[in-house]
């Protein structure tokens, strides 16, 4: 328990860091590079993260073949599922590299229709780069799914915030010494095997995690199989999904398009964090309520539970981002980055549905259930493709945005819902009903907004903060008094004595 509440308070603190930091180094790294190589380096960076699909949804299933060998037969068998899973992403990493040499050897022939010469040539070293970045981090990729599952929550939090602090303070230098967006692919080589390193060394040394190669269980390896295939299948959804649009503005408008688009999918990409931080915690408990047959009604109220509190948290960013977004974003990216603003209000809306409800992914696969979800993604997926290449031709990237949206709208908001309520056995019902009681609590700092911005402009960072301070102690406030229940409530009493309590002493 203590590492579960060390895990989740320090994944926000991380999440808070690493939006600090980029807020303040996102702007310079802007300028050094220009709008064009940024915008070389988002279409390279998503094009070659296709290849994370092949580890076809294997490093999903970590965690439930983990939770069932531990009740079933104990230290040995989880020894057994190390070695298999990697073995398998051993020989996964050798293909990627092959894969990714044939992308590196043609890149002429997929970029060269937008690119210059000198553009092709750079996205070539690039793409090398982050090919081999990619081959490495799957087998390595055991470690940290060995870490999740013993719920050491507190190392791993604090190795993600070393990292965070340490790109910038090394990645700057190269910038002025004109590396450009090579730099960022070999910092970003870097501290990937620094982590990876730290991985290792704690597993070995503090878990005393033991890996055990010998005769391969091939029943139990068709059973992975059939298991993540459709883990695999909505991987290669979501990196349709938030990948697409990217690469079809870097076909059919070229680097300054994919730029903006970057810019406002990287807020985005900011608050999703705010929730994925806290659900990825759960994991492992979700994995044991349902190897031990524990029941669903367990799970609804920890489903809830944690919806409330993503919930809060969204809302207030979501809110004050429509209130003073776009001075924001002018202000952090400058001024030929002011249409990031509209794409990423497009995108932040229609994901807050799954966004509060991400631990019903972790339901579902927990109990072997997630395949209609892949199918109806998928069914998203082409669709967001058929809207978003026409859109994006007539809109640019506002267009491709509003594809990608739309999907979300209708998979998540309305189908997903049903089947969880009439398959996964979480009572929706219930979860809607204690979400919507949070609701009325907005309207105070909803209407102060609206009066502030009527009657004052505000522009440039002041003029946000001027505006966050106290939009933000107005809604949390309103939210404490009028929306939690008194287990929240206790929660957050108790985080403010702790905090301080350590202060003053």
């Amino acid at each position: 328990m203590d590492q579960k509440k060390a895990g989740v308070l320090l994944s926000y603190g991380q999440t808070i860091l690493s939006t600090a930091i980029s807020l303040t180094y996102t702007p310079v790294m802007l300028r050094l590079l220009g709008q064009s190589e940024y915008g070389l380096y988002t279409l390279v960076n998503g094009f070659i993260s296709n290849l994370s699909l092949m580890s076809f949804g294997l490093g999903s299933a970590y965690m439930r073949f983990y939770s069932r060998a531990e009740v079933q037969e104990g230290e040995e068998g989880v020894a057994r599922i190390n070695g298999m899973f990697f073995t398998i992403f051993l020989l996964i990493g050798a293909l990627s590299l092959l894969v990714g040499g044939i992308l590196v050897a043609n890149v002429h022939n997929i970029f060269s229709a937008k690119l210059t010469p000198q553009e092709v040539e750079t996205a070539r070293v690039l793409m090398a780069l982050l090919v081999v970045n990619i081959a490495v981090s799957f087998p390595m990729s055991v470690f940290s799914s060995f870490i999740t599952a013993r719920e050491q929550f507190l190392f791993q939090r604090l190795v993600t915030m070393v990292r965070t602090v340490l790109n910038p303070i090394v990645m700057l230098p190269l910038l002025l010494l004109g590396l450009g967006s090579v730099a960022l692919v070999m910092v970003t080589i870097f501290l990937s095997v620094f982590t990876d390193v730290l991985n290792l060394l704690y597993c070995r040394r503090k878990l005393r995690m033991r890996v055990t190669f010998g005769r391969f269980d091939w029943k139990l390896l068709r059973e992975m199989g059939s298991f993540s295939f459709f883990i695999f299948l909505n991987m290669i959804i979501d990196q349709i999904n938030w990948s697409v649009d990217t690469t079809i503005l870097g076909i059919i408008s070229g680097t300054a398009a994919t730029a903006v688009y970057g810019v406002g999918s990287q807020i985005h990409n900011y608050y999703m964090a705010l929730s994925t931080s806290i659900s990825g915690v759960f994991t492992p408990q979700i994995n044991r309520i349902v190897a031990r047959g524990e029941g669903d009604g367990q799970l609804t109220r920890l489903f809830t539970r944690v919806g409330r509190i993503q919930f809060m948290l969204l809302m207030l960013v979501l809110t004050g981002f429509i209130f003073v977004g776009l001075p924001f974003v002018r202000a952090w990216g400058g001024e030929e980055y002011a249409g990031a603003y509209p794409i990423a209000l497009m995108l932040l809306i229609p994901v807050t549905v799954p966004l509060i409800q991400n631990l019903g992914i972790e339901i579902q696969r927990a109990k072997n259930m997630h395949q209609f979800r892949s199918k109806v993604y998928l069914f998203m997926a082409l669709g967001n493709v058929v809207i978003s290449i026409p859109l994006g031709m007539a809109y640019g990237g506002l267009g491709c945005a509003a594809g990608t949206a739309l999907s979300m709208l209708v998979g998540n908001g309305l189908i997903m819902n049903w089947y969880y309520h009439t398959h996964i056995g979480l009572d929706m019902r219930y979860f809607w009903k204690n979400i919507l009681r949070i609701v009325p609590s907005f309207l105070p700092p909803v209407l102060m907004g609206l009066l502030a911005v009527s009657l004052h402009r505000f522009e440039g960072y002041r003029g946000v903060l001027l505006f966050a301070v106290p939009y933000a102690a107005l809604y949390c406030l309103c939210v404490y008094r009028f929306a939690m229940d008194e287990d929240e409530k206790n929660m957050v009493r108790s985080l403010i004595r702790k905090i301080t309590g350590r202060f003053f002493r």
